[in-house]
């Protein structure tokens, strides 16, 4: 008989173990991924969210009715949402202007307010979102304030749930685990029970650059220093929270924001799991620690949560591209990461007028031209201007007595770098051709735009 469950909280826990094989290829030992949004809620964070509220509950934090306030990157705030909806709780959650909007939007979609508060402030400042959520526990009746970071009930889930599960998933043969590291709860916790089985088991946490995690974790030191702006999510943190216990952490890895996003690309389409950005950084973490591993390991890595929270980031073409994330060697490459564009085009026959009020309305420089299906000539906003302050009747003659010659047209499998003997004074751009006959445009913006990165 099939298992049936009672409520959406019964399904937490008793995610997959999958070997991975293609992004793990060359490494001396087998790699298996703990596949966390098997969880309902999508993520790894549905264990600790709902042992936080089951604590809160025993502790008489919370009274029927009440309301859940947390700061959350989204996978948290799910977790406590799902819990809230079945046992009839209120949620008010507090985040940043770095994550995706797909995160804020699912967690309103679950019954939840959403404060969205400022990335870049100190954790001190009475706008962050710290310091918010910790406002509005005090001011909203019957509330209480989850406090991930430092509520221990989170290391607890994991203590209790992935930790086990891990060790008897391996039959006990799990020599490492790898964890995208944030709030401290998932290593610490996974660690404390895998060290009571097993005090030769290694926990590696991966951190990303603008975090002070690893800083501290190698010197004791707390460098605010270390703390700029980052992109990666769900991972680092600018202070450290009380769930990090140093006992049980034997090393930390930074990757930086562009590796973990083009690897959690590769994961996606190399092995059919559709993961989050912290994974990336995971397997690229563990791809730069590999020389410490042999072939007698059996190493773990977390895939924290799933990747339809990032299809507007790093499943994007143009935000990858915008960040110097996509590498860009074609005009397909660099066509694919400008997104669909309409070709704005004018036939012979219309007028300067036309083509000027063209201009101005679509914010370009330049203007292929057409006649039929071909490309004829191209006018430009330089040489309008030269040609009008001759003529200033110019303007209801004909796009074809003053079009200048036919931007070059390019195959799509042309390089980058060679594009440059396209492109001149008089001529800011190019054409390709798709093969479905489409006609895009590069201009020299776009072009110098992709050598910049």
């Amino acid at each position: 008989m099939h298992k049936v469950f009672d409520n959406i909280l019964q399904t937490i826990g008793d995610t997959p173990l999958v070997r991975l094989n293609r992004v793990v290829a060359g490494m001396p030992c087998p790699v298996y991924a703990k596949i966390e949004y098997g969880n309902p809620g999508n993520s790894i964070k549905d264990r600790m969210a709902l042992k936080m509220l089951e604590v809160a509950e025993q502790e008489g934090k919370i009274k029927p009715g009440g309301t859940i306030i947390e700061g959350t990157s989204g996978n948290t705030g799910m977790g406590l949402a799902i819990a809230a909806i079945i046992k009839g709780y209120k949620c008010i959650f507090t985040t940043t202007d770095k994550q995706s909007k797909e995160k804020i939007d699912i967690l309103k979609a679950m019954g939840a307010e959403v404060i969205v508060c400022p990335t870049n402030v100190e954790p001190e400042d009475p706008r962050s979102y710290y310091s918010v959520s910790k406002r509005l526990a005090k001011e909203v009746p019957n509330s209480w304030y989850v406090n991930q970071y430092d509520n221990l009930a989170n290391r607890l889930a994991h203590y209790e749930q992935t930790g086990p599960e891990i060790w008897n998933q391996t039959d006990g043969k799990v020599t490492h685990v790898v964890v995208a590291s944030g709030t401290g709860g998932t290593i610490t916790g996974i660690g404390q029970y895998l060290k009571e089985q097993n005090p030769n088991v290694k926990m590696w946490a991966i951190d990303t650059y603008g975090s002070l995690l690893k800083k501290w974790f190698d010197t004791g030191e707390i460098d605010m220093k270390e703390v700029h702006p980052y992109i990666s999510e769900g991972f680092g943190e600018d202070f450290v929270p009380e769930n990090y216990d140093r006992n049980v952490i034997d090393h930390f890895e930074k990757v930086t924001d562009k590796d973990g996003a083009v690897m959690a690309r590769r994961i996606a389409k190399e092995e059919g799991i559709f993961v989050g950005y912290s994974a990336g950084s995971v397997i690229a973490g563990l791809l730069q620690l590999k020389a410490q591993l042999s072939k007698d390991d059996l190493v773990v890595v977390i895939f924290h949560d799933h990747g339809s929270r990032y299809v507007g980031k790093i499943y994007n073409d143009e935000w990858m591209l915008e960040r110097g994330f996509l590498d860009v060697e074609t005009v397909k490459d660099l066509i694919g990461g400008l997104g669909r564009r309409r070709l704005v085009t004018i036939g012979v026959n219309e007028t300067v007028a036309d083509a000027m009020a063209m201009m101005k309305k679509y914010d370009i420089e330049q203007i292929p031209v057409t006649e039929g299906s071909e490309m004829k000539g191209c006018v430009t906003q330089n040489g309008l201007f030269k040609k009008l302050m001759e003529d200033a009747d110019l303007k209801e003659r004909s796009i074809a007595s003053v079009m200048e010659a036919a931007m070059p047209v390019v195959s799509m499998d042309t390089r980058v770098d060679h594009l440059a003997q396209f492109i001149n004074k008089d001529n800011g751009g190019i054409l390709a051709r798709d093969e479905s006959g489409d006609y895009h445009i590069l201009t020299k913006y776009d072009i110098i735009n992709a050598f910049s990165k």
